[in-house]
């Protein structure tokens, strides 16, 4: 997944959804962070589809989001990430992946484009761009003494 966007507040819109294909998603909601003590857990709100294979892509983002928001002291309370994934119907793989953060009406129209490119410095999404080698081996576990 590559980024087009420029940076300025003109591209801060919905990416493209995957057309043609079928389609999994799934909505990350804040707050994630516990009001009270500011420890970071998920909050109720939070819903993932822990058999998706893709949603450490739209958890990464969401993570830098909120990195983000908090470095500001931007109220968090209403930003939505939803992830579309086009899959390709023979090899069910994801052939196009897009993130929208929702932004809540009274987020700051000067932090818009920001945020998109706080989203975009995730580690999963700059793996999926430049893909690493992976190595399948196996081992034998040798057997403890009794």
């Amino acid at each position: 997944m590559t980024s087009s966007r420029s940076g300025n507040a003109a591209d801060a819109r919905p990416p493209r959804r995957p057309a043609g294909l079928p389609a999994r998603q799934f909505h990350i909601s804040y707050p994630v962070v516990h009001k009270d003590s500011g420890a970071w857990k998920p909050a109720a709100n939070v819903k993932l589809f822990l058999r998706e294979p893709l949603a450490s892509l739209g958890t990464c983002a969401g993570i830098y989001v909120l990195g983000f928001c908090r470095q500001r002291g931007i109220p968090v309370e209403g930003i939505r990430l939803i992830q579309h994934a086009g899959i390709h119907p023979v090899t069910g793989l994801a052939e196009i992946i897009s993130l929208d953060i929702q932004l809540p009406p009274d987020f700051p129209e000067k932090y818009k484009a920001a945020v998109i490119r706080a989203a975009e410095q995730c580690k999963v999404k700059k793996h999926f761009e430049n893909p690493p080698e992976i190595e399948v081996g196996t081992s034998i576990i040798q057997s403890k003494p009794v």
